[in-house]
């Protein structure tokens, strides 16, 4: 359930910076009171950056419109992360605090949860097999900091945050007339970069008019009238959940089974790490950041070997096979490749071993892939 899987774009989207004294006079009942953009943002920096999240309950909506070549996935597939990259997917979000947390992500005929009691433990429960998962950290490791998605990430609150992180003068921002989401009063902050080679349009915020958490944020190409990737809450609530959904007991008849997770890893991990980082490069700035890696589909053919991958996700090699049939060929000093684009994001494959990508356009990453 890796829900920052279907942007990529994301990562690049580069943030907010000091805006003027636009006010944010939000209309409607209930009014808000007037903001400023740089009040909101400096609002919603701290509400992401600063503050554990409050405890709420609600249901997020995932879409994602990237334009994409149909990805042949599976039969039963729809938990994949790679089901995220098309079409609407709904989450309900449960947290409680201190740990506690509950994710439920339904299918057509399953439903799939990821329960926390904020004691160390934790249980995946996948409805369609019949299958219970408990993962236990023992007392030593669960004092050390987890290298685990936060339970948060799910809902716009992630991505607000990504998107908000870096202040430079690459941005223009503007406060447009409120918005109700969820039912809620929001004020609604819109990022444009100034790049041209961006492929992004706009970056929209909405924030909570009360507690300035991100209600939902939109992300939209240039050109284009609708959001290609959109990620916000239908219903929201800002009580505390009860403790019964933090609580969860195998049906009878269920497979369980457990693992225990130091959340360490061995040596080998460590060092493989290192050298996938140290042959990491980023090129550019801001909205025009580049990320250059060394890639070889022989990597994607090895990956994929392995029964429960291939199963769930399908298989890499055929996945690559089918985007790069949409690919264009192209060539420069550096040598000649395939370059693949959708609304958010660019990618080009280098004949000599190369992945460059980024939210730009692909005459960008042609430009790039000269640079020593």
């Amino acid at each position: 359930m890796r829900w920052g899987v279907p942007v990529a774009a994301i990562a690049v989207v580069g943030a907010a910076i000091g805006a003027g004294p636009v006010i944010a006079a939000v209309q409607g009942e209930p009014s808000l009171p007037d903001r400023t953009a740089e009040q909101l943002l400096a609002e919603a920096a701290r509400t992401v950056r600063d503050q554990a999240p409050p405890a709420m309950s609600g249901t997020v909506v995932e879409t994602a419109s990237l334009g994409l070549p149909a990805l042949p996935l599976p039969q039963g597939a729809s938990s994949s992360p790679l089901s995220l990259l098309s079409g609407s997917h709904t989450v309900k979000v449960w947290y409680g605090g201190d740990g506690r947390f509950r994710l439920a992500l339904p299918g057509q005929m399953s439903e799939t949860d990821v329960i926390a009691d904020g004691k160390g433990s934790a249980w995946l429960w996948e409805s369609a097999t019949n299958t219970a998962t408990q993962l236990t950290v023992p007392g030593d490791a669960a004092a050390r900091p987890l290298h685990t998605p936060a339970p948060t990430a799910v809902t716009p609150r992630d991505f607000a945050a990504q998107a908000l992180k870096a202040a430079e003068q690459t941005t223009a921002v503007r406060v447009e007339n409120g918005e109700h989401v969820a039912g809620r009063a929001a004020y609604q902050v819109v990022l444009a970069p100034k790049d041209p080679a961006s492929l992004v349009d706009k970056v929209t915020l909405a924030l909570d008019g009360e507690t300035y958490v991100p209600l939902r944020v939109r992300v939209f190409a240039k050109g284009a009238a609708e959001p290609a990737f959109e990620v916000g809450f239908t219903q929201v609530s800002f009580s505390a959940p009860a403790p019964e959904n933090f609580a969860f007991t195998p049906p009878a008849g269920a497979t369980v089974k457990r693992q225990t997770f130091d959340g360490t890893g061995g040596p080998g991990d460590h060092a493989e790490d290192a050298a996938g980082a140290a042959a990491r490069r980023f090129l550019g700035s801001g909205w025009g950041t580049i990320a250059e890696l060394p890639f070889s589909p022989d990597d994607l053919s090895a990956n994929g070997k392995g029964g429960d991958g291939r199963a769930k996700g399908g298989d890499p090699s055929q996945l690559l096979e089918s985007v790069l049939k949409s690919a264009t060929p192209v060539s420069g000093p550096w040598g000649s490749g395939k370059v693949v684009k959708t609304k958010l994001l660019s990618v080009l494959l280098t004949d000599d071993g190369r992945l460059l990508a980024g939210a730009v356009t692909p005459e960008a990453l042609v430009k790039a892939a000269g640079r020593g």
